[in-house]
């Protein structure tokens, strides 16, 4: 299911994409001679009264538009005006630009989906804090609310890391504005940073801080469990209800969490009850790093009942919606400039990178947890491919609009041999990229 949530949406994306460049192609009177989805051998192929092929490949990690184009080699006289080489600079940047555009309206439409249907989310409410952590040394308490970061309004956790993960590598500070527990006050905390988590692959954004969400004391029953955690190779599933560990009594979710967090990489003898039926496991807690100090993670979550006062409805009318399509998609294209700014000064590690295998995870976790994830997956593809491919690097469409502009700029084309030099620098690039996000995919499998 994974794989096929995954090429669901890369053909989603994919056609989108080159979908803008055919619109647009045909639109300034350019000959397109094949639309194709994936590459490789045609599984598929249908022509149209105008001679263009519409192709289904057979690898379908990519696509493209082929347009009549003298470079490719001898055009007719008969057929020169349709060349796509013989469009005016201003109407080859329109057919380039038109693919990474697509993305940015289908990302805006898509966020505009999310915004609709709307949801609930949970206020961010401080839960108990490691006293020597950064956030209790700042004067954050238990019961505190977190109503902005860094000026910026937070009404759910999920504001909350959104704006925590735009500060990843920073060095500084992180201004909370904090609504104290049991009262109307507002006081501000700061939290010091250095490059922050920037070697960090799988950052924990709160945990680094010293931070913890509040989550209410329940019944030790087990909602989901995640996927390659310890908690997955003991054998526990959802709804399992844990009796005992080794020979505790485990009678509140809080008794279950203190137990896994005091024994990291432990074995733990579980006894629980499966529909009824007891179960006899063992797990071992993974080992992770917390403020300095090395805890147990098991890796579930629990089955949580959360009061009605901490749930915050997310509701928007139908305008509200497009504005916040269009907000959504801007910021997260801001999002990813500000990343690859970071990459390249060297103030986040490359370990950040992901390639098609973390994708293809993404694509299947977001599409277990319900359509609004998946959705909103597919709205943040869609605006990395936009922006990626805006990239001023040669093999890209950037690469091509560079150089259109500079042709506008001068009054000529640029030269071939300084085209061929920048592709060949530009596929080095992109190729390296590739083989480093892959790598790192293959090192978070085999860890």
């Amino acid at each position: 299911m994974t794989i096929l949530w995954f090429l669901l949406a890369l053909g989603i994306l994919v056609t989108i994409h080159e979908f803008g460049h055919f619109y647009v192609a045909r639109r300034c009177g350019v000959k397109v001679l094949r639309f194709s989805v994936g590459f490789g051998k045609p599984l598929y192929l249908w022509r149209d009264r105008q001679g263009t092929e519409y192709t289904l490949a057979a690898i379908p990690l990519g696509g493209y538009v082929k347009m009549l184009d003298e470079r490719d080699g001898d055009v007719s006289a008969q057929e020169l005006p349709y060349a796509f080489t013989q469009k005016t600079p201003w109407q080859r940047i329109a057919i380039v630009a038109a693919g990474p555009i697509a993305n940015f309206i289908l990302a805006a439409f898509l966020y505009f989906v999310v915004a609709m249907i709307g949801g609930v989310g949970v206020a961010p409410v401080v839960g108990a804090l490691p006293e020597q952590g950064t956030a209790a040394r700042s004067g954050l308490k238990a019961g505190d609310e977190i109503i902005a970061v860094d000026t910026v309004k937070t009404v759910t956790w999920s504001d909350v890391y959104t704006r925590l993960t735009r500060r990843i590598g920073d060095t500084g500070v992180i201004q909370l504005d904090v609504k104290l527990a049991d009262s109307s006050l507002i006081e501000k905390r700061t939290l010091p940073i250095v490059q922050w988590l920037h070697d960090d692959d799988q950052p924990d954004l709160l945990g680094d801080l010293g931070l913890a969400r509040y989550i209410p004391d329940g019944d030790p029953v087990i909602s989901s469990v995640s996927p390659d955690s310890p908690a997955e190779s003991a054998g526990l599933l959802a709804q399992d209800r844990v009796l005992k560990a080794d020979n505790t009594h485990i009678t509140l979710w809080s008794d279950w969490v203190t137990y896994v967090r005091d024994r990291p990489e432990k074995d733990i003898r579980l006894l629980v009850d499966r529909q009824g039926v007891a179960q006899e496991l063992t797990l071992t807690p993974r080992a992770i790093e917390r403020q300095g100090k090395t805890i147990g993670q098991a890796g579930v979550m629990a089955d949580i009942r959360w009061p009605e006062m901490m749930l915050r409805p997310i509701e928007y009318s139908f305008s509200e919606s497009i504005v916040e399509g269009l907000k959504q998609t801007w910021q997260q294209s801001q999002f990813i400039l500000i990343f690859i700014k970071k990459l390249i000064f060297a103030e986040v590690s490359t370990k950040n990178l992901s390639g098609t295998f973390t994708i293809a995870k993404v694509a299947g976790d977001s599409a277990a947890a319900g359509i609004v994830s998946y959705i909103a997956f597919l709205a943040f593809l869609s605006v990395s491919l936009g922006v990626f491919n805006l990239l001023p690097i040669p093999v890209l469409d950037g690469g091509h609009l560079l150089y259109y502009i500079v042709e506008l700029i001068k009054g000529s084309p640029v030269s071939e041999q300084i085209q061929l030099v920048g592709y060949k620098i530009g596929l080095f690039f992109v190729l390296s990229v590739m083989i480093i996000a892959h790598v790192n995919d293959v090192v978070r499998i085999l860890a």
